[in-house]
């Protein structure tokens, strides 16, 4: 955890010195004077559900293959199911998601994050104030935001964002509201701020490459995982080939 202001005074070592450093630190966290350390590592290959290619698979059977296969981010997407069956999915997914020591991060809905005891949630620019979503998750909790321009990028940064997704890279038929950003802007998005950035939109095993160089960190899948007969070669592929372009 990183410390927002000045190191706290903890007691030396002595036998009640352990007792009032964890309440101190819980003090702390409780006040927002710390703050959740995000590993950009975990941002290599972020899968995004999407139960259009399902078929006979659940969500869960999709989802294991995809861990199994190396993703290292996982966001459950869902734009038509009721709260309750949201809530249900993301409460089978979250502890999945634990076992394979991978962040679960909510599209959209802050509540089901907050009651699902989610790593984080991810907003986009029309999905509400960055920052009184920040603060309504508190800092211990991954917050990530979609941009496309790079004042957006700044001032999502500035409102309290751990990770910024940027697209779409490529044309993609995943979101058809999606905004198309040129590598150019990715790039100049990359520089201007500190936080990890992941592409997102159209990526695939075939096109990867050409953001090598960009100044990402990751990508975000969706159907080149989700939408494969083989989910876990597929993850598998994509993990080699991101890991060779951004695993620096």
């Amino acid at each position: 955890m990183q410390n927002a202001s000045s190191k706290p005074p903890f007691p030396t070592a002595s036998l009640t010195g352990a007792r009032e450093n964890c309440l101190l630190l819980q003090k702390y966290v409780q006040k927002g004077m710390f703050r959740r350390t995000f590993n950009k590592k975990q941002l290599l290959l972020y899968a995004i559900t999407d139960r259009t290619w399902l078929e006979d698979n659940s969500l869960y059977e999709a989802v294991e293959e995809s861990l199994k296969g190396g993703v290292t981010c996982l966001q459950l997407r869902e734009k038509k199911l009721d709260a309750g069956r949201f809530l249900e999915e993301a409460q089978q997914l979250n502890p999945l998601c634990r076992r394979y020591g991978v962040p679960f991060i909510v599209n959209d809905n802050v509540e089901i994050a907050l009651k699902s005891d989610a790593d984080g949630v991810h907003i986009g620019q029309s999905d509400g104030d960055i920052a009184g979503t920040r603060a309504r998750i508190g800092h211990d909790k991954i917050l990530g935001v979609s941009a496309a321009t790079v004042r957006e990028a700044l001032e999502a940064e500035r409102a309290g964002a751990d990770y910024l997704g940027v697209g779409a890279v490529f044309p993609t038929s995943s979101k058809n509201d999606a905004e198309n950003v040129s590598l150019s802007t990715l790039r100049d998005i990359c520089n201007a701020v500190s936080v990890p950035v992941v592409a997102i939109g159209g990526i695939t095993l075939d096109n990867v490459s050409l953001l090598t160089d960009s100044g990402i960190c990751g990508i975000a899948i969706i159907s080149a995982i989700y939408a494969q007969k083989d989910i876990q070669t597929a993850a598998r592929r994509l993990r080699t080939e991101a890991k060779r372009c951004f695993g620096k």
